[in-house]
């Protein structure tokens, strides 16, 4: 297998969620992003699907970064097992941080962090801001209502096909993980195939 050098920032729960199935793509995805050679950046936190990634990516041999605001640092939910932690003074540094170290964005389940920081990267690009792949990882259905939602955005006319095709959603990590790392010019489809 060739290793791969890409950075994927992962947005993802402070909680595990309802469903083991949550945990468990949690950790595939760090394992995925540990065993290809690839570094994850994340918000920085110890706690639920966040820690579960983090752990799994380092476990696998990959490098996270995370990065993470004072006032949640001084709650103790800093994950002090990164290879690097960045705190900074607040959510905005945080983010723009994220997008500057990142290759690609993946949301995987979570809460109104997640959402937002999904809806913002998506956003950016739909903006021209970036140009950097975006993914929703729709473990066990989870982000079914919200797709079905956002068509219904396309239906009354407030945005468009092409913005909606801007995302790239799959409930397969393995189909997924290796389309972002492609698309965002970080290998070629020979390298993908021989994953």
């Amino acid at each position: 297998m060739r290793q791969l050098s890409f950075s994927i920032c992962v947005y993802c729960g402070s909680r595990p969620g309802a469903s083991p199935a949550f945990a468990d793509a949690a950790r595939a995805v760090g394992q995925w992003i540990g065993q290809h050679g690839g570094q994850l950046v994340y918000g920085g936190g110890r706690n639920g699907l966040m820690g579960i990634v983090a752990d799994a990516t380092m476990a696998a041999g990959g490098q996270v970064v995370g990065i993470i605001p004072k006032a949640l640092v001084e709650r103790e939910w800093a994950h002090q097992g990164c290879t690097e932690l960045h705190v900074v003074d607040n959510m905005h540094e945080r983010k723009r941080l994220m997008a500057d170290k990142a290759d690609a964005f993946l949301a995987l389940p979570g809460g109104i962090g997640t959402f937002e920081e999904f809806f913002e990267a998506w956003t950016w690009r739909q903006l021209g801001y970036h140009d950097k792949p975006v993914g929703l990882l729709n473990v066990a259905g989870y982000y079914d209502g919200l797709m079905a939602f956002m068509r219904s955005s396309v239906e009354q006319q407030f945005m468009g096909d092409a913005q909606l095709d801007l995302i790239r959603v799959d409930a397969d990590m393995a189909t997924l993980l290796p389309e972002l790392v492609q698309a965002a010019g970080m290998a070629p489809q020979a390298r993908i195939e021989a994953i």
